[in-house]
């Protein structure tokens, strides 16, 4: 019997420094949708990435169970295989001089540096990949020259080249402009043609866009909202998520939220 979900979590929960920052989560994630997690800081967000990518451990108890991919023992290459993350601390490990084509090629190999001995067939296929993505123009930019934005989808093609099930976005709009914003958003949207599926974790509202077949409200460590976007995003599940009055809107498959008066 095929199991229809990744990820897998049943009355799970995290320490880190003695501090509880995973609590009582129950979660299914499917490999058919795309997910949007959304709160704000501190609400426990970066923890449950580590929880999936194995960097921190749930407590063992009776009731509690967590399966990736079918398995409560994941090998970890097996895990970094199938699913990729990119979070804004990639880009200090990044050579300045290193050009974008070299850069998503090293994301074949696992590396972050300029592949000395690379094959004629993986250079077509991040030639190929880099025009599927429509991003051929930055293919001889070094990192350093490129806006936040072109850091940005550089990153996110690194981390695609390799063709993983799942695509973790950490904060990908995180300190970027308005127009870098705007190209990332469009990126990502177009990123869903793809079979990779996406989870996008974030704080800011502006993210959300028709890809996202659900939206789960994390905060203080635990899930508060989960469902389709027109279900969970309202004024009220917001105040409850950010503790300020807001008006939300949607236009053009955009939301957006409006602080109300004190």
């Amino acid at each position: 019997m095929v199991n229809n979900f990744w990820f897998e979590a049943k009355n799970i929960n995290c320490f880190k420094n003695g501090v509880r920052v995973i609590k009582d989560l129950n979660l299914k994630i499917s490999h058919s949708e795309n997910v949007i997690l959304i709160g704000p800081n501190g609400s426990g967000k970066s923890s449950l990435i580590e929880l999936i990518n194995r960097n921190i451990y749930p407590v063992i108890a009776n009731e509690s169970k967590l399966k990736i991919f079918d398995k409560e023992l994941i090998n970890l290459w097996e895990l970094r295989k199938r699913i990729s993350t990119v979070n804004n601390e990639i880009k200090n490990r990044i050579n300045p001089y290193l050009q974008v084509f070299d850069l998503i090629l090293s994301g074949l190999y696992g590396r972050y540096c300029y592949i000395q001995n690379k094959s004629e067939s993986d250079f077509y296929k991040v030639e190929e990949f880099m025009n599927k993505m429509n991003i051929k123009n930055l293919s001889n930019k070094y990192f350093s020259y490129l806006s936040d934005g072109e850091k940005q989808i550089s990153l996110i093609a690194r981390a695609l080249i390799k063709k993983p099930d799942v695509l973790i976005l950490d904060e990908p709009i995180a300190n970027l402009d308005y127009k870098s914003k705007f190209f990332i958003v469009d990126k990502i949207n177009e990123l869903s043609k793809l079979n990779t599926k996406i989870l996008c974790v974030t704080h800011d509202i502006s993210m959300i866009t028709e890809i996202y077949d659900r939206v789960i409200m994390l905060k203080d460590g635990k899930i508060i909202a989960d469902g389709y976007q027109n279900k969970v995003i309202n004024r009220e599940n917001l105040k409850n998520l950010y503790g300020i009055e807001v008006e939300v809107t949607k236009k053009n498959g955009y939301w957006n939220i409006n602080r109300l008066s004190k």
